[in-house]
């Protein structure tokens, strides 16, 4: 098996630990010589984004990004664009399968996108969220379930939602070799007992989502994500953590940022989350390319000559 296609758990050559950028791309000038005329070497190939590297970029001031991805030829691109983790959220309910909301998406779908990701992505780290109904009973069915993800999708973590009561099943799934990404703050997978999609953290509230962050560190998280959380909230628990903190809707101050990719590139209708930067209008590109071909197949000018045998 090549090497870049390689699981993110296996054993690294000391020579190749270290991520290096995508394409080849550093600093300018040949390497050591720091002479922007000097000859380029070729680009190295690419090394798998791992979970120790995220708390290296943490301690080395680097930001990272996080974009979810639900099939090959996206998770391809995001790869090739530098993109340095994917999430293969249960957000596919919603945005893949036209769901109003995450909870009834089941495992074995979340089984095939994962393992979509996995196939298309040779760099990023490929994390996927363990749905709704798979873990919170109890530490072994955690367990029992992200093991599933990790032999059977082979990706190479999993995203776990809940506060600090759900720190012993981390804490099982970290002890049987499943890496463990926590998310605090708004968990979509909680929305009505939370009473909706509403900001958590602030006032009093602003400590349990640091002790809930801290509770998650303890119990092995590599990582914890901070979804619709006050910014000065964020940075007082990026600041307190050992660990990266990735924040959507969570402010500038953690280490990673991640946003849902058809909110981001313009697929999504409809009014947008304010923390939702939009980069391209997708949607109005594909509906014209596809307005298009159906006028070009209504008039006959395809297929032409030239697409045919």
């Amino acid at each position: 098996m090549p090497a870049e296609n390689q699981s993110s758990h296996a054993p690294d050559d000391p020579a190749s630990d270290a991520p290096r950028p995508y394409g080849g791309a550093a600093a300018p000038g040949a390497a050591g010589t720091g002479d922007p005329t000097a000859p380029q070497k070729p680009p190295r190939t690419p090394a798998r984004i791992r979970t120790v590297h995220l708390r290296r970029f943490k301690e080395e001031g680097r930001r990272f990004a996080m974009l979810t991805a639900y099939d090959a030829q996206i998770a391809s691109i995001f790869d090739e664009a530098g993109v340095e983790v994917l999430l293969v959220g249960d957000s596919a309910s919603n945005v893949m399968m036209g769901r109003s909301t995450t909870l009834p998406i089941t495992v074995e779908e979340m089984l095939v996108f994962s393992r979509s990701v996995v196939n298309g992505a040779e760099r990023a780290l490929v994390v996927a969220d363990v749905p709704f109904g798979s873990y919170e009973a109890s530490a072994q069915q955690a367990v029992e379930t992200g093991v599933r993800f990790m032999k059977e999708a082979e990706v190479h973590a999993v995203k776990v939602e809940g506060d600090a009561s759900m720190a012993g099943h981390v804490r099982a799934m970290v002890s049987a070799g499943i890496p463990v990404m926590a998310h605090v703050g708004f968990t979509p997978q909680s929305e009505h007992a939370l009473g909706g999609y509403r900001v958590q953290g602030r006032g009093d509230a602003a400590a349990r989502v640091l002790a809930d962050a801290r509770a998650m560190q303890e119990a092995g998280a590599f990582c914890v994500l901070m979804e619709m959380v006050p910014s000065d909230v964020a940075a007082e628990v990026e600041a307190a953590l050992d660990v990266p903190t990735i924040g959507i809707g969570a402010g500038p101050a953690t280490t990673g940022q991640v946003l849902v990719w058809q909110d981001m590139m313009g697929m999504t209708p409809g009014r947008l989350p304010r923390f939702v930067k939009r980069y391209a209008d997708l949607r109005g590109t594909v509906a014209a390319a596809a307005a298009a071909y159906a006028e070009d197949v209504r008039s006959g000018a395809f297929p032409a000559e030239e697409h045919g045998f």
